[in-house]
Order: C-alpha cells, then structure tokens, then sequence
C-alpha cells in the first residue's frame, strides 16, 4: 500500500494506491481522501467488452442488499441483451464482489448501484460527491479523472484512473473536518465516439428515504 500525498491549506490529502482489494480500507485513515485498487483487466476481457455494441451493455439503478448485486446484474446483462458466456459471468461476479467489499467497508446494509452507459460528457466538471462515499469502476473506456483544488478550480495536474481500476473516494457528507479537496469528474469524451460503461456504488442508510423506484431485497 503506497499512498501519494499533497498538502491543501495544511491539510494532507493522501490517494492510497493498493495493491489488494483489503487496502481499501485506507480510505478510513486521516487524511486520505481517496484510494485506487491498481489491477489489470484479463486481456480477454477487455476485448470482449470493448468489443460488445454500446446497446448491448448493461445499464441501469437501483437500491438493494449487496448480497442481491448478482442477480439484479445478470438481469440488467439479459435486459440489454449482453452476450451470455464467460465474460459476461465475469464482469457479474466483478460487480458482485465489489459491492460486497463495499458494503463492508462502509458498514452500509443497503447500496445504490448504478450501471452507467456514457458517450457524452457527463460530469464533465470537477466536484465532490453529495455523499458519504461512493465507489466507481470504469469496465470500458477512459476511467474516472481527479486532481488536488484549493478554490473548487479545476486542479492544475489531472490524473486518470486505469480502466478496470476501483476508486473509493470520499463525498462532502465524510464525517472528517477539514473536508477534501480532492476532486473529480467523468472524462470529456463527446464526439470522440467512445463509449464508457462506469459502475457506480454509494451506501445508502434508509432505503423507505430514496426516490430510485426499484428495490432488491
């Protein structure tokens, strides 16, 4: 575990790289801001989803128990008409195990998932997060962007996330004083014909509070 470290108005803001999916858990360590699980996606598949026509992805939102993600995700695959076969079991069990180290990580019962398919720009502003936390991992396509502001400007140095690679950041509602000035947003990539294919993960504490319609018990 190596973590990267700027100061911000005497405040450390830290970016943990692990090296397993347990040193996540950094992100609970004063003054990380955020931690990047640094892996490599199979070559296999890779190009198998890149390879899939954007129609075809998964994509969808919705509240449930973490223990639910693998099945409302293969649904998701069969409603968009993803390939069934080995790659599509991966990339399912992938989504299942993150959202289960999530939860645990956060000690949230309930998650927010989200499947986002996205060829416009997106978030393409720097931000934090309304959130406590939220997980994010770019399956296809450029990943998320971040970098250090002092004034909510845009950071003067931006770094790009590894496809395949799970950021865990904090939002504005981490219960840590002074609050992070990490910021960062989705790649701007209109009229680039890039398609991204992003998951999304925030814990949720009272599901009967959300508006999202659909529940997984």
């Amino acid at each position: 575990m190596s973590v990267v470290r700027e100061v911000v108005k005497d405040a450390a803001i830290g970016v943990g790289v692990a090296e397993t999916p347990e040193d996540l858990s950094a992100i609970h360590h004063p003054g990380c801001a955020a931690t990047i699980w640094r892996r490599d996606p199979l070559p296999s598949f890779q190009s198998w989803i890149d390879a899939l026509d954007p129609a075809q992805l998964p994509k969808g939102r919705l509240i449930l128990r973490p223990d639910a993600a693998r099945d409302v995700v293969a649904e998701l695959c069969e409603t968009s008409g993803t390939p069934d076969g080995e790659e599509r079991d991966r990339l399912v069990d992938d989504i299942a195990a993150l959202s289960d180290l999530f939860a645990g990580l956060m000690q949230s019962k309930w998650l927010r998932l989200r499947l986002d398919v996205i060829a416009t720009n997106a978030c393409r502003r720097f931000h934090i997060d309304a959130v406590t936390s939220r997980l994010v991992c770019t399956y296809r396509g450029t990943g998320t962007q971040y970098g250090i502001s002092t004034d909510g400007a845009e950071p003067n140095r931006v770094f790009t996330v590894p496809t395949g690679a799970p950021i865990l950041l904090r939002g504005t509602l981490w219960p840590e004083a002074p609050k992070s000035g990490l910021l960062h947003r989705s790649p701007p990539i209109e009229g680039s014909g890039e398609t991204r294919l992003v998951l999304v993960l925030d814990p949720v504490l009272d599901p009967d509070n959300e508006p999202d319609h659909l529940h997984r018990h």
